[in-house]
Parts: C-alpha cells; structure tokens; sequence
C-alpha cells in the first residue's frame, strides 16, 4: 500500500537512530521539542548493535582466552576453551540489552520512532518506506545523523562467506583457521590482535608501509611489535588483487603473492550515508567524499543540520553525541557550536592505544616550539602490578608550558582518554597536570610523571 501524497507535519525530524540520532532526539524532547526519529534498521546504529559495543565485548573474550598465557609466570595455573556460537549469544545478549536501554529511554522521552527508509523529497520533506508502505513528513527542523557504511573493493565483493565485512565476522558462529584482514586501521588492528588471541592465525594486509599509518610513528612501531607478538602476519606496502580458491592474491614492491585464508574480511573504511537519504535534494553541499557541509552549529540548510560520520572529521560515535548537542541547540535559537579542541581517539588493540590533541611533530608544524616528555610504563608500579610494561604515556606543551596533546600506548590507556582531553580542552598548564595528586598506583599516574618530567622535575624517569 502506498499512503497519498498528503504529508504529515512533524516538529523536529530526527533521521537516523545511532549514538548521534538518539542524543538529538533525547535532547530535543529534553526542550520541549516534538520529536519524530526515522531509523531503517535498529536504534543504536551501527555503534551499538555491529560495530563500538560487540567488537569490544569480542576483545574481552578473547582477552579472557589468552589469560592463561598471561598468568603463567605469576605462579597461576589456568586452562580456557571457546565456544563460539555461546560467544555469539554474548554479543548478541550485550547488544538487546544496551538497544533496548535506548528504546526505553525514547519512549519515557515521548519521541515517536519510525521504523523505516527516509529519504528527502523537498527541502523540507521526506519520504519514509517502511515495507510496502510509504508515508511523508515535513518537518520544521531536522537533524540529519545516517552515520557512514564500510566501503568495499570491486576486487573483493562481499559474500558473506568466504569473503565478510566486520559485523559478520563478529558475529561468526565459527572461528576462521586462516584469517586475512584487509586494512591495517584502527579496526584491522582491533580485530586482528582479537583473533590472534581466539587462536586464528592472522595477517592483516595494509596498502601503507605499516600499520595505523594515520597514527604518530613511535605509536605505530608499538603497536606493530604487539602484533609480531601474538603471530600476526604484516603484509604492509601490499594490495588485495582478489580472492583464489587457496587464499588472497596480493601484491607489493617483490610481486605478487597468495595468503592462505579461508575468511578474508575487508575493512579499509567507511563512506558517508549522505546518498541514501538524498541530503543534496535539501540544498546541502556534498563534497566528493560524500561528507556534508555544515556550519559549526552543525547546520547544512536554514532547517536541515548534519552530524555525526556525514561530517568532516574522525568518523566517531562520541563525536556524532557531542555533534547532536550542538545541532539541537541551534534547532532550539540557542547558542552553541561545535569547536572542540580535540577528539580523543582510542584503539583498543594489545597494546592499546590513545592520542589526544596533537603530537610533538604537529605542534612544531603550526610554527610553535614543542617540548615533551615520555613517561615509560616500565617506571610505573601500576604497570608492573598489571604484568605489562611495554608503552609510554607523552605529555606534548608549547613553548608557554600549555598541554596541547597526549599519547599513551599500553595495558589499559583507552581509560586515560577523559583526563587527556580534559587537560587539552581547558587548556592546563604542565604545572597544573603535574601538581595534580594522582591516586597511586594507578596508571594515571603516567600522566603526572610525564608532566613532572616535561616541567623539569622528573620522579621515576629520567
């Protein structure tokens, strides 16, 4: 059936039911707006339901899988074994719970929820397919957040078999023997330490000459040495030619070559969802990328704002919540804008990663002097109380002593990611982070040290 022409009026249309979507929604109900949110799929996007929540639920199991190995030296005995289709349910169970917190709170929210396709008609009105049945909303403001998908290689379409995309092989009932990862990001990297530790053998293959090629170059070696230590194979300054029946053809500087691999998972990044939803109907600019322009009050249109991945910058869920805030209040004629000084970024591999703001060579190439300081985890008692020293924590100050970025590899550093930013977004002093008591021993003392080091009066490093 196919609903009239006839459009229903709607206040505040938010598409897209993500990290980015749902903020708006609950912040738009939260000031009195009528809120309708369209989503195709399930709420929480892709973040919650294959992507952010389930991957790193995978890492804690294959975290769990691997203690025995860990502990062996610390007088333990300890043997695991792995089911995955009980691993699937985990994920799965994760999943329903933190979806279904979502939909609870819209609900106590009063926001209507659509279940289907928006895609805009007019510039101020979309079609929504559900089904067989389309019905027409035109909205007096919209937020427009349909995140991003992955991008795929002509070379190498998915199959859902042999060859998968990341939210099927989270989600596998089997584990592969032979696991080839294209993409050497932050995503190849999560995965691949994951399934090494399941007990796949791994290797990721990366067109850069190494992995986390976006990432500082200490970072990188770190994190290339984690992986050499849990077997995985680094085919890097290589391309995937396509799939054979006894593995991946790639190619590089020596020619030619075949992995072995009986899963080969493509994750060479994502494209915005700009086209679906036909945003350029609204008179928004689109780049050749796919990304919208906004303002930084997140606006695209007079009435239509863009957040989230559809937007320059890193394709983040906890930058699309702090985007929805913004897009909302100017929704609302009240004053905000997005203009953060940074976005933390975290890896969560083995070792972990987090960088927020700016390193010592980008300071130096705004034309400011930079001075830093490394804080070794082989110094910190937390560290060895943990069984892993390998990493560093960096503090990063201009020539007035203002911290202007963080670095940590190591055990444990994603956590460090809220007071890296805090200090970098209110601008601390390096005396302030260093005169800061720090709880001890807590791997947040890396931070102090490392600021202790950089004003002049290192502790426990040199």
């Amino acid at each position: 059936m196919v609903v009239g022409e006839i459009a229903s009026s709607v206040d505040l249309l938010v598409i897209g039911g993500g990290p980015g979507g749902y903020a708006a929604a609950l912040h738009g109900a939260r000031l009195g707006r009528q809120v309708t949110l369209v989503e195709r799929n399930s709420l929480g996007g892709v973040c919650l339901n294959v992507g952010c929540i389930p991957s790193k639920a995978l890492i804690e199991v294959a975290d769990a899988v691997a203690f025995p190995g860990r502990v062996a030296g610390w007088g333990v005995s300890a043997t695991t074994s792995l089911d995955m289709a009980a691993v699937r349910e985990h994920l799965t169970g994760i999943v329903a719970d933190l979806t279904g917190g979502v939909e609870r709170l819209l609900d106590r929210a009063g926001v209507t929820v659509l279940h289907g396709e928006a895609r805009f008609s007019r510039p101020n009105r979309v079609a929504v397919e559900h089904g067989a049945t389309v019905e027409h909303l035109e909205f007096r403001h919209a937020v427009v957040a349909t995140g991003s998908r992955p991008i795929g290689l002509p070379d190498l379409p998915l199959d859902g078999g042999r060859v998968v995309g990341s939210a099927d092989l989270l989600f596998a009932d089997v584990l592969p023997d032979e696991l080839v990862l294209v993409g050497g990001g932050y995503v190849g990297v999560e995965l691949g330490c994951a399934f090494a530790k399941l007990g796949s053998r791994v290797t990721i293959v990366e067109a850069e000459d190494r992995v986390l090629p976006g990432f500082d170059d200490r970072i990188g070696r770190s994190v290339t040495r984690g992986l050499r230590r849990l077997g995985v194979g680094l085919c890097c300054g290589h391309k995937a030619l396509g799939i054979e029946d006894d593995g991946l053809r790639v190619t590089g500087p020596g020619g030619e070559a075949v992995l072995p691999a009986d899963t080969v998972a493509v994750v060479v990044g994502r494209r915005p969802n700009s086209d679906t939803v036909g945003i350029a109907v609204t008179g928004a600019s689109v780049d050749g990328h796919g990304l919208v322009m906004v303002d930084p009050q997140r606006r695209a249109t007079d009435t239509v704002f863009a957040i989230g991945d559809l937007t320059a910058g890193p394709a983040l869920a906890h930058k699309a919540t702090a985007e929805a805030e913004v897009a909302v209040d100017a929704a609302c004629d009240r004053p905000n804008a997005f203009d953060p000084t940074c976005v933390p970024m975290v890896v969560f591999g083995d070792p972990q990663v987090m960088t927020v703001g700016l390193s010592e060579a980008e300071v130096r190439a705004t034309g400011l002097d930079a001075y830093a300081h490394r804080f070794p985890f082989s110094a910190s008692g937390r560290a060895h109380t943990l069984g892993d020293t390998e990493g560093f924590v960096t503090v990063v100050a201009d020539g007035l002593g203002t911290v202007l970025g963080l670095q940590a590899v190591g055990s444990h550093v994603a956590e460090l990611a809220g007071e890296a930013a805090l200090a970098v977004e209110t601008a601390a002093t390096v005396e302030d982070v260093a005169g800061t008591i720090h709880a001890h021993p807590t791997l947040g003392e890396a931070i102090a040290e490392a600021a202790q080091g950089l004003a002049g009066r290192p502790l426990h490093s040199d």
